[in-house]
């Protein structure tokens, strides 16, 4: 059953959640405050707090500049402390690794709205300022080069929401790194499914009366069953599913499991803005305009980014140097969860990096 519950971790756990390597990196935890930040709602936050993770020692050039710092984000409801998982951190954090620490500062941030980070859940509930990706690229980008002092990225990579994010630095900060790896994304508006589904969640949890609008004092359950539900779909892959549940006595079996470990830590404020935050994103009208390059992984089996849909190749190029990917569906593949398992990707990292300046 533990097979089972790494296979299918769903996005608002981030997908990777489910365990630590057995000789788990160091990652070292950081906070950084923000005064008065203004968001593009209107909104503004006496101070946002910033927590993100760091992992090795940056290296600067004879002219005092951080040469080696690669930021790592997250997807939707993870954190930073999600590349801790084996699948991640045993492939790329270590000696060798293609994100060997002795090698790179790595820099893993908890975005607005999500682990140690500012977030409604810590008082303002449904007051929390209405964030956007575009508020959370720019506090990224403020623990990079304000916190931290680094001017421009080795690297900026992401899975899902951390995908698309990765699009949108690149372009609205256009020296800001060498080169991208967006995973397990698309590049335009999201609308259609992709959007459908997350408005289902949404409207799960705010249809339960026990949301109260936002100021509950238990957790909605049936609002939250209902959300949780929708992203357990999203986040599930057929072929490896149908391998490791093979009856129906294993599929109710396992979701009688499963249910309740998403729900007890389920924050539903917290995932309503975190669902919401894509409402307006689309780096799509500027692709043309990132001048780095751009290494993009889809995967066969991803239910959110679908590979018969044709908008990502399309848009793969518009990109000057950009380079897209679909990595085929197997039974061992993790549908939109296989953004995480470097094993399948970590050559093409290597690649973009050799590409992008050694």
């Amino acid at each position: 059953m533990r097979k089972i519950r790494g296979l299918l971790a769903g996005v608002a756990a981030g997908l990777a959640l489910a365990g630590s390597a057995a000789a788990a990196p160091d990652f070292q935890p950081h906070d950084y405050t923000i005064k008065d930040f203004h968001f593009r709602s209107g909104e503004t936050l006496p101070e946002l707090k910033l927590h993100y993770y760091t992992l090795g020692k940056p290296a600067k050039d004879a002219a005092g500049h951080v040469t080696n710092a690669v930021m790592v984000l997250h997807g939707t409801g993870g954190s930073g402390r999600q590349f801790l998982a084996p699948q991640f951190a045993d492939v790329l954090l270590v000696p060798g690794g293609v994100l060997d620490p002795a090698k790179y500062f790595l820099i893993f941030p908890d975005d607005i709205g999500h682990g140690g980070s500012s977030k409604p859940s810590d008082g303002m509930h449904m007051r929390f300022p209405h964030y956007d990706y575009t508020d959370m690229v720019e506090a990224e980008h403020a623990i990079v080069e304000k916190a931290l002092g680094v001017e421009r990225l080795r690297l900026v990579m992401g899975t899902s929401m951390g995908c698309m994010h990765s699009f949108m630095y690149v372009e609205m900060f256009p020296d800001g790194a060498k080169a991208a790896l967006p995973l397990a994304c698309q590049a335009m508006a999201l609308a259609g499914r992709n959007r459908l589904w997350r408005e289902i969640a949404i409207t799960s949890i705010k249809a339960d009366p026990a949301w109260e609008n936002g100021e509950y004092k238990a957790e909605p359950q049936l609002g939250l069953r209902g959300a949780e539900n929708m992203l357990i779909l999203a986040g599930a892959s057929p072929w490896p599913l149908q391998l490791q549940l093979p009856t129906r006595q294993q599929v109710d079996a396992w979701y009688a499991e499963q249910l309740p470990q998403r729900l007890k830590n389920a924050e539903a404020n917290d995932l309503i803005y975190q669902l919401e935050s894509s409402r307006n994103y689309d780096p799509e009208p500027d692709l043309a305009k990132i001048k780095v390059p751009v290494t993009w992984i889809n995967s066969a089996d991803d239910f959110i980014n679908p590979p018969e849909m044709p908008m990502a190749a399309a848009d793969a190029k518009k990109i000057k140097l950009g380079k897209f990917i679909v990595i085929p569906a197997g039974p061992d593949t993790h549908g939109h969860g296989t953004h995480t398992w470097a094993k399948f990707w970590q050559k093409d990292l290597a690649d973009l990096l050799k590409r992008s300046g050694g």
